[in-house]
């Protein structure tokens, strides 16, 4: 029901004592360690965050975009060599998110409350590269999964690492797909007789569901030019099919038009949100991170995005990480993005009855963006506070803010234990 899953800081009690090992290595006359599976890291990141604006697509571009998210992932990462001297990385990791948001209420605004304005989202996704340390060639799967009240997502992927034999320039391939499977939830005003709300635990009226298909590639290139200078280019085509519209967001027209009564007998000059089933995005980007002195790292980034319902994007990012010492850094960062919107959008009462596609969704409008904020970064060599399996710890906050009106906050928190 929202379109940026994030979140906040919860206390992680420790869980790596018990992964150390008790067994020696055994030699054999191939001269190869045989090795149990081990523990090489956990991470453990939460956020909180929370945005506020005035232009809700579920109430036709106006009305309140009140939201707030609270996510936490944690991640642990297993490793084993094999006969062949292989490494055999496993990388678990589960999330789960947790949210309110007030415009998602309104889709059925005559109830007190809907289980709309509220859910948890949980995404369990687990990985398996198999590495050659030796080369640093790598190659590996994904399986995931997502599920939430109105939808679930079942996902695969494969990722493909190459090196230089100077290990100066690196190749990296990432393939993804994701079946998504909706539920068509409608406004109250819009359903047709019979049809449930598909959010109320008492409602077993039937709902429609639909597919969401999404396929996603990514292609990048890092060379170390020199002793200071990196870089990285990447390209990542993707496509979708489905139904790639949100049907419980409204669009209002500049037409006369009445398309049925509301509960209260009000008179509706509106539709629900209509556009293409297929969509190609192409985000082409630029990374070069330049190494001052000891103290002092410059990043920056540039991407272009572009797709076939005409919105065009340019993203500039700039960070300069600060070290006070080997362990303590802080990183100021600036992130600007002018994006010009699709054809199909238009403000609230402002789209003409005779188009075949229509959103008032200010996501995909035009706009300018800033977003602006710090990171601070632990990393000393024997442990946070002293502990030394709490090998790093960073807290980041960011502000951003839209010309559309849309501000937010998130806070992070990111633990490594190792």
């Amino acid at each position: 029901m929202r379109k940026i899953y994030l979140g906040v800081l919860a206390l992680y009690l420790g869980i790596l004592s018990s992964y150390a090992q008790t067994t020696p290595p055994v030699k054999d006359s191939s001269n190869y360690q045989s090795r149990k599976l081990k523990v090489d890291e956990i991470n453990f990141v939460s956020a909180y965050y929370h945005q506020n604006g005035n232009h809700s697509a579920v109430t036709g571009g106006i009305g309140t975009e009140n939201l707030t998210d609270f996510a936490n992932t944690i991640d642990v990462q297993l490793s084993k060599f094999n006969k062949a001297g292989r490494k055999n990385t496993l990388l678990f990791e589960l999330g789960i998110d947790h949210y309110t948001s007030a415009s998602s209420d309104k889709i059925d605004p005559y109830s007190i409350s809907s289980a709309s304005r509220q859910d948890t989202r949980i995404y369990p996704s687990l990985n398996w590269t198999q590495s050659n340390e030796k080369t640093g060639n790598a190659f590996g799967f994904t399986g995931s999964y997502s599920h939430e009240f109105d939808y679930q997502s079942f996902g695969g992927g494969f990722n493909l690492t190459r090196l230089s034999a100077n290990k100066n320039t690196q190749f990296d391939f990432k393939a993804n797909v994701f079946l998504d499977t909706w539920k068509v939830i409608l406004p109250v005003e819009l359903r047709p007789p019979g049809y449930g709300s598909g959010s109320h635990k008492d409602d077993n009226r039937p709902v429609d569901s639909k597919p969401r298909n999404s396929f996603s590639t990514a292609f990048s290139i890092s060379q170390v030019i020199n002793t200071r200078l990196q870089a990285l280019f990447i390209v990542e085509p993707s496509y979708q099919h489905g139904l790639l519209s949100t049907d419980y967001q409204r669009v209002y027209f500049n037409g006369d038009f009445a398309t049925g009564a509301g509960p209260n007998g009000d008179i509706y000059n509106e539709r629900i949100e209509n556009l293409p089933g297929s969509r190609y995005k192409l985000p082409i980007g630029v990374r070069f991170n330049y190494f001052i002195d000891d103290h002092f790292i410059v990043r920056t980034f540039y991407r272009y995005y572009m797709d076939n319902w005409g919105i065009r994007a340019n993203t500039a990012e700039v960070e300069v990480p600060v070290k006070f010492t080997s362990f303590v850094s802080v990183s100021p960062f600036y992130r600007y993005t002018s994006q010009q919107g699709t054809r199909y959008f238009a403000p609230y009462g402002q789209h003409n009855v005779t188009e075949k596609y229509y959103t008032s969704d200010y996501d995909l409008s035009t706009f300018n963006s800033n977003f602006v904020g710090l990171n601070l970064r632990l990393a000393p060599p024997n442990g946070v506070f002293g502990w030394q399996h709490l090998n790093m710890l960073e807290i980041r906050f960011g502000h951003y803010m839209r010309s559309t009106g849309l501000n937010s906050n998130i806070a992070t928190l990111n633990l490594k234990f190792k």
